[in-house]
């Protein structure tokens, strides 16, 4: 095999490993703080809109407001991560294509015309 061929497989195998990118991942304590804030915000709101001194269908707008917020909170955080993972793949094909279109030339050859 030639010095060029063993280079590009050398340099074919250090790209694979360099050029994954680390996935960060959510923590198993920050899971859970934040499953834990989100029932007990929602649940301390529902005990106040209980606890209301006002007519039985103005606590009733208030909960159907709060139920309304909560789903709207849900799927825009839907929308935002559906984003964020669409523009992940859009780059790694980009890095993809670029890495290729690299490897295809040859900077450091001369022509000896």
């Amino acid at each position: 095999m030639s010095k060029r061929a063993q280079a590009r497989v050398r340099g074919a195998a250090e790209d694979q490993t360099m050029s994954t990118p680390l996935r960060p991942r959510t923590t198993t304590a920050f899971y859970i703080q934040a499953a834990v804030s989100f029932a007990v915000s929602l649940s301390v709101t529902l005990v106040g809109i209980g606890y209301l001194h006002d007519a039985r269908w103005v606590r009733a707008f208030l909960a159907l407001g709060l139920l309304y917020v909560v789903t709207s909170a849900f799927t825009l955080a839907k929308c935002i991560r559906d984003r964020q993972e669409e523009t992940e793949i859009v780059s790694r094909v980009d890095q993809a294509r670029l890495e290729k279109l690299l490897a295809e030339q040859d900077l450091l050859r001369v022509d000896n015309s």
